[in-house]
């Protein structure tokens, strides 16, 4: 006889164990890749659903503040910026119906129900203390984004899906945004860069058409206000790159646009879809503006205080190993990086070079250097430890490879000659 798992045995199993008992039964008629939509799909209706029956039995009791209320008024919803669920996409609904044989179908009319463009019409003259602007061109990150938005209550009616790419096709050609946060695809070859080479947003040079890294940096620089501020993920390789005109355009960041603010140099196996390393760059337009009189004040309008230095942050050696091949920041870490970079910054708190870590280079400094940005150069470490090339390191491996085989070939057939002479 089959032993019979408790409730709570079940609840007791580590979470991704339980996803994966889904995933499971969902093998035998869904594509893997395919598992992502329904799973995601389910895990933001419990979500909102969650939030929405809180409320729900709030507005029920009808106590206090809830006096009168009417648990189907969408504006008693709104005002707490609760996403109001309709009976049909509600989970108690749902799991009413969980051992139907048309549960597929249900689910799918739950989720035109609660459509990340109805949300959008309830919520139009909402006030917010931000607008998110963004465009993308995979139509399923897209959609997670959107999902991502609604989830906290954010307007993302600006977000929008783009399959011709920023470059070719800008969607949001005329703005100038306080704040940038990207991840781009590194050392992207595929951006039809030929199409683009006297594009107006290369200001400080034309990036090469086999590579977008210098590309989306100036995408990126174009989009940003007077005092603007980015910050993007970029490759290693881009710190210091000088194939097809890239040492140029970096010179000119920092020598003509005194942008480059703060570089971070990130630890490895941090990204599961990449091994490449990657490090931060902030950039800010404040930078060039002129500096208040009667001394440094903190950054922002009306000048910055350290806008003749750039600081350098080697965090390679921050983070921990969940697994073989993934290192996870911990809280800790995120702060002690956003803390020195504050301080830096701001003037607001202390700050100091520590060796190894973090330094306040000057311009010159960094021009003396040809503009590289590895932080190591910097903050002490052994430029040979630093100065990895991704590229060059391959190459060298593949030589190897390739010198190893062919003396085994060699040998192979030494072999297979005297073999040939013991048979005769």
């Amino acid at each position: 006889m089959a032993k019979v798992k408790s409730v709570k045995e079940v609840k007791d199993e580590p979470l991704e164990k339980q996803l994966w008992k889904s995933a499971d039964k969902l093998r035998k008629n869904i594509d893997a890749a395919e598992y992502k939509h329904v799973v995601l799909g389910l895990i933001f209706l419990k979500y909102i659903s969650d939030s929405f029956e809180e409320l729900f039995a709030k507005l029920q009791s009808g106590e206090g503040e809830y006096e009168g209320a009417d648990t189907e008024d969408r504006d008693e919803y709104k005002s707490e910026n609760v996403f109001f669920v309709p009976p049909e996409a509600r989970w108690s609904f749902l799991l009413a119906k969980a051992k139907h044989p048309t549960i597929g179908t249900t689910i799918d009319a739950a989720m035109d129900a609660i459509e990340s463009e109805k949300f959008v019409a309830e919520h139009q003259g909402r006030i917010n203390d931000i607008s998110i602007y963004g465009q993308e061109s995979n139509q399923t990150t897209w959609r997670l984004a959107k999902m991502n938005l609604v989830i906290r209550g954010i307007d993302s009616s600006q977000v929008k899906w783009n399959n011709e790419g920023s470059f070719l096709n800008d969607m949001h050609k005329d703005l100038k945004a306080d704040f940038i946060i990207a991840n781009p695809p590194f050392n992207d070859s595929d951006w039809s860069g030929e199409l683009l080479r006297n594009d107006g947003r290369w200001q400080y040079g034309t990036p090469p058409a086999g590579n977008a890294n210098y590309a989306w940096l100036q995408h990126f620089i174009y989009h940003l206000s007077p005092t603007g501020k980015a910050g993007v993920v970029l490759s290693k390789g881009a710190l210091t790159s000088k194939s097809s005109g890239e040492g140029d355009i970096r010179k000119n960041l920092i020598a003509d646009g005194n942008l480059i603010e703060c570089i971070v140099n990130l630890p490895a196996k941090l990204f599961l879809n990449t091994q490449i390393p990657a490090g931060l760059w902030f950039m800010n337009r404040a930078r060039g503006l002129p500096s208040p009189i009667g001394g440094r004040r903190a950054g922002g309008e009306g000048g910055h205080p350290r806008k003749d230095e750039i600081l350098f942050i080697d965090a390679r050696n921050l983070g921990h190993l969940i697994n073989r091949r993934t290192r996870e920041l911990s809280h800790d870490d995120i702060q002690k990086i956003a803390k020195t970079y504050h301080a830096w910054r701001t003037g607001e708190g202390e700050y100091q070079d520590i060796k190894g870590f973090c330094a306040s280079t000057p311009l010159d400094r960094v021009k003396e250097l040809d503009t590289v940005l590895t932080p190591g150069r910097y903050v002490g470490l052994p430029d040979e430890e630093d100065d990895f090339d991704f590229a060059e390191r391959f190459d060298a491996l593949k030589a190897e490879f390739a010198a190893q085989l062919e003396e085994e070939n060699t040998l192979n057939q030494a072999i297979r000659e005297n073999l040939e002479k013991i048979i005769v």
